[in-house]
């Protein structure tokens, strides 16, 4: 799954941001701080490899693209965002600073093989596929979602082959292309012609062209679309297609998967996790405990 450069992005979000950049993220409460006063946790943070321990840092690989997820506020510089307050929420329970470096979407699990990163952030959903070359550690439970224009004649999109004879808009490298993709020769198969996908690297350009009509619906994470759909004029939210958990990512064996893990369930049993999620209007996405690598959900 992928959050990336919306115009102005994604859930039905409680509160208003005051005195932040309203005008990135209409709606959003960016102003409320829910992570400075998290306390270091001596026996989780006992946990992190010596290496971690002495350097006192973690390198995040981040992709950072729209609300709700990591977006940019209107000084293009500051970064904000539910997944932002979880990693440094993590970070604040381990003791340890986030050295966090922005990257594309595409680029970031590639880095994680290459030791460029030693954790991945960008609402990566938990999929067979990549569980092959990258550990997950789960912090939300997010998914796949349609939005249409509002004259749209689609009803609510249960399988792929509704969208036949489509043209369908998303995100590059995600778990939305990979459905796509998988399942395009189905169309022949019950005798309709083939749905067409085009990929945007930037979903600013995938939504102007469902805007002006060069798409005809977009497929993209349940919490960004909702979002977006109530900020952007004549674009409805379609429906939820399935759910699919998030996670942070990691190298293959990485050591620091069951620390990150002891972290996030810290932070839910102290109700930070509950805190941070209704800041950022997600509460519908909680999960009631961390895992690694769990079954993708079908």
């Amino acid at each position: 799954m992928r959050t990336a450069v919306v115009l102005l992005a994604a859930g039905l979000l409680a509160g208003c941001s005051s005195g932040l950049a309203t005008d990135s993220a209409p709606g959003l409460d960016v102003a409320t701080d829910v992570v400075s006063s998290v306390p270091k946790d001596e026996a989780v943070a006992a946990l992190l490899p010596p290496e971690v321990r002495q350097s006192g840092s973690l390198t995040f690989g981040s992709s950072t693209g729209s609300p709700p997820s990591a977006f940019h506020l209107a000084d293009n510089r500051t970064v904000v965002g539910q997944d932002v307050d979880i990693s440094d929420a993590v970070a604040r329970v381990l003791g340890v600073r986030i050295d966090r470096r922005e990257a594309a979407f595409e680029a970031v699990l590639p880095a994680l093989g290459s030791g460029k990163f030693q954790v991945g952030t960008g609402n990566f959903g938990v999929t067979e596929e990549r569980k092959k070359t990258i550990d997950f550690v789960t912090y939300i439970d997010d998914g796949q979602g349609f939005a249409v224009r509002r004259d749209s004649d689609l009803g609510e999109i249960t399988d792929v082959t509704q969208l036949c004879g489509r043209t369908i808009g998303t995100g590059a490298g995600t778990t939305f292309e990979a459905t796509l993709n998988a399942n395009r020769d189905r169309c022949a198969q019950i005798g309709r012609a083939p749905y067409e996908v085009q990929v945007f690297a930037e979903q600013s350009a995938m939504y102007s062209a469902l805007q002006q009509g060069k798409v005809e619906v977009l497929m993209s994470t349940i919490n960004g679309l909702r979002y977006a759909t109530t900020q952007q004029p004549g674009l409805r939210f379609l429906n939820e297609f399935r759910r699919l958990d998030v996670g942070f990512a990691l190298p293959k064996n990485s050591p620091l998967a069951p620390v990150l893990q002891a972290a996030v369930n810290e932070l839910i049993a102290d109700g930070t996790y509950q805190r941070i999620l209704h800041k950022w209007g997600t509460t519908a996405s909680a999960i009631p405990s961390s895992q690694i690598n769990p079954t993708e959900t079908r």
